[in-house]
């Protein structure tokens, strides 16, 4: 239990949206991917994930938590009238599935989501590092009332909301952690999880490629980073990740690109510069492999839509 205490003490948890929509066209996501965690509350209505063989069914008040980095295939609304889509598709056109929650219509199909960041050690993503496919968390009321008080927070503008908002989705997180806990989930991987904090010279790496994800971040420069061989450096971090080092740092690289894409006017790009592409078109190829959506889209769709 000491293990997941520390894992917890080490986690920086950063709030990004949280919303309650209707759903007026029922809609299945083939591939859906995004570099933040997704928690969604079905409150009335239909919610599923998986494919055809291994589709998966969320109930009335139950949750779908789906983690950062995971493409999942989801189905919102009705199945027998949901249209199939990619994921460049939803995120361009969310305004023709979804809409602002209204008070007033007890009868549409609805739900509510929160997305956020979760980093251990404020460098690496803690549930994308755990490799975990979505799940649903069913029966767990306490979650589910601290999503519905962090959409209703975020919508208004009182006092405190930012405050109030950040302590709950700290507390989400909390509660998902001990969800994947107690019903002895993905046990493996939080063991492995774990040795981020056995071996310091791991952490640094994950310091300087946060720091430097626009230099040369080659496994050359990692090995002098750790001290250890330029041969040994890839197979001793994937032996303590499951990964290989450039892949991760190709996902931190992404992240950052779509956090600037969200929150800069910097041209496309510059972007790819500072994130250590200096061949832009490289650069929109590999945005586009990773998101299913090239990167002026995925900034259009940010601009245009708030649901």
């Amino acid at each position: 239990m000491e293990e997941y205490n520390k894992i917890i003490e080490s986690l920086s948890v950063k709030f990004i949206k949280a919303k309650h929509l209707d759903i007026i066209q029922p809609v299945r996501v083939n591939n859906y991917y995004d570099v933040e965690n997704t928690l969604i509350l079905l409150d009335k209505g239909a919610l599923s994930f998986g494919n055809d063989e291994t589709k998966t069914d969320i109930k009335e008040g139950d949750l779908l938590f789906i983690p950062a980095g995971k493409p999942s295939s989801v189905s919102y609304g009705n199945p027998a009238s949901a249209v199939a889509v990619s994921n460049e598709e939803f995120l361009n056109n969310r305004e023709k599935y979804f809409k602002k929650h209204n008070l007033n219509d007890s009868t549409q199909e609805s739900y509510l989501y929160l997305t956020f960041e979760t980093k251990v050690f404020d460098t690496v993503g803690f549930f994308s590092s755990l490799d975990i496919p979505c799940f649903a968390i069913a029966g767990n009321r306490k979650l589910a009332a601290l999503v519905r008080d962090v959409v209703e927070e975020s919508e208004n503008t009182l006092p405190g909301r930012d405050r109030i908002v950040h302590l709950n989705t700290d507390q989400i997180v909390v509660e998902i952690i001990r969800y994947i806990v107690q019903n002895k989930m993905f046990v493996e991987q939080l063991a492995t999880n774990s040795t981020y904090f056995k071996d310091p010279r791991l952490l640094d790496i994950f310091a300087y490629i946060k720091d430097n994800l626009g230099g040369d971040l080659s496994n050359k420069v990692l090995a002098g980073v750790a001290n250890v061989s330029e041969d040994y450096v890839g197979q001793y971090f994937k032996m303590l990740t499951g990964i290989n080092p450039q892949d991760y740092i190709e996902y931190q690289r992404m992240e950052m690109a779509v956090n600037l894409l969200r929150t800069s006017k910097k041209s496309i790009r510059g972007i790819g510069n500072d994130v250590g592409y200096k061949d832009t078109a490289y650069f929109c190829r590999r945005f586009k492999m990773m998101f299913g959506i090239p990167a002026g889209k995925m900034r259009r769709r940010e601009s245009l839509m708030n649901v």
